[in-house]
């Protein structure tokens, strides 16, 4: 069965997302990491895949993350051409964000979130070495980026690379994401992981207040004091979180919503930030300042239509990647034969039963790193959502 828990967190990660680019409130950035708690599920999944299809588990993630961006791209670069976008060999970086594709002036900031896709894909392709370097030793590997970070922000190494500077700022909740599925972020005993955790975020927190950016106390400003602050937060959220969280479904229409914001995360991610900025002129005309509660409530309610609208049009692209019927809005029932899924499975997750299962056994359920006693067999799916979410 799909771990409703993890949906949850990813849902709750990606509205979190969606309100704080509209609203630019700072505080949200710290009420709830987003960025680093998706990275962390995204990780998980990322070993889970690894370990039931090996290397090939690369090529399977890059399918599910690309169409998508082709999509988006295939509408906006021709608008960037036309609106003053050289046309030069960058532009192919639309094709596989391996650095920052190029943009025009409305271009770079209606499509900045592309930056994550950037280091999803890093993460993704770095991922056999890491998970191979875990499973030997797990605790240096997962300090090596935390400890690279640290080094950089107290300037003990010279300024790294936009790339190896992502790593050390967000690849630690990725390898996180790798102990949760091997089970030993809910292994650890409370003796250990409060003071870790309570310990992280107190550095967090004084580097965070001792060091605002320019727009205060905003994570997205602090590489350092974020990278401390969220990694508690994910310690807690998966160490310490419910097995699962079946009460989520018991509203079929609050858990139809949450299977959609899954199934659509990525589209809801890359489409969010153009209705963002085409808004923002409504502030001066209508006189909605980030001061006036209502006129924030009116604009991410139309930033949210605006997405259902995208998603719509073009969410089909996911199920087309992950190769599964298109559906215009996911999760709702489809003819099962008899025995397709376990008795009881719910029809709007019974399409991946194994999806979130390796990040939800029992303590001891295997040893870190190891294989599942029983193995998955060659015909399952490989988990379905590609985790995405920015800010």
């Amino acid at each position: 069965m799909r771990n409703r828990y993890l949906d949850l967190l990813r849902f709750l990660a990606i509205v979190r997302v969606v309100v704080y680019h509209v609203t630019g409130w700072a505080t949200l950035t710290l009420v709830f990491p987003a960025m680093s708690v998706m990275f962390a599920l995204a990780g998980s999944l990322m070993a889970a895949s690894l370990q039931r299809w090996g290397p090939g588990a690369v090529g399977r993630r890059l399918r599910r993350l690309l169409p998508s961006l082709w999509v988006l791209a295939a509408v906006f670069v021709p608008a960037m051409l036309l609106t003053g976008l050289p046309l030069s060999p960058k532009v192919l970086l639309w094709l596989f964000p391996i650095a920052d594709p190029p943009a025009n002036g409305w271009g770079a900031i209606a499509l900045s979130v592309i930056w994550y896709l950037r280091d999803y894909l890093w993460f993704v392709l770095a991922s056999p070495v890491a998970l191979w370097l875990f499973r030997r030793a797990p605790v240096p590997t997962l300090i090596a980026p935390y400890a690279l970070l640290v080094a950089a922000e107290l300037g003990l190494l010279p300024a790294l690379p936009g790339a190896l500077h992502q790593f050390g700022l967000y690849f630690g909740a990725w390898l996180l994401g790798f102990a949760h599925q091997a089970g030993m972020l809910r292994r650890l005993a409370n003796r250990v992981l409060v003071p870790v955790a309570l310990t992280l975020a107190a550095a967090g927190a004084a580097w965070i207040f001792t060091h605002p950016g320019p727009r205060g106390y905003d994570l997205n400003d602090n590489p350092l004091g974020n990278a401390l602050w969220s990694a508690a937060f994910v310690l807690v959220l998966l160490g310490r979180g419910p097995a699962s969280a079946a009460w989520v479904d018991r509203s079929a229409a609050f858990g139809r919503v949450v299977t959609v914001f899954n199934r659509r995360a990525l589209t809801v991610y890359l489409w969010h930030m153009p209705f963002v900025v085409a808004l923002t002129p409504l502030v001066d005309v209508v006189g909605w300042s980030h001061q006036d509660p209502l006129g924030l409530a009116i604009r991410v309610a139309l930033v949210f239509a605006l997405v259902a609208v995208a998603t719509a049009l073009f969410g089909w692209v996911e199920d087309v990647a992950a190769r599964r019927p298109p559906e215009l809005v996911p999760g709702g029932s489809h003819p099962v034969p008899a025995g397709a899924h376990p008795a009881g499975g719910h029809p709007a997750t019974a399409h991946s039963a194994s999806e979130h299962s390796a990040g939800a056994h029992p303590a001891g359920a295997h040893p870190a790193g190891g294989r599942a006693a029983v193995p998955a067999p060659r015909a399952a799916r490989e988990p379905e959502t590609v985790e995405i979410s920015a800010g």
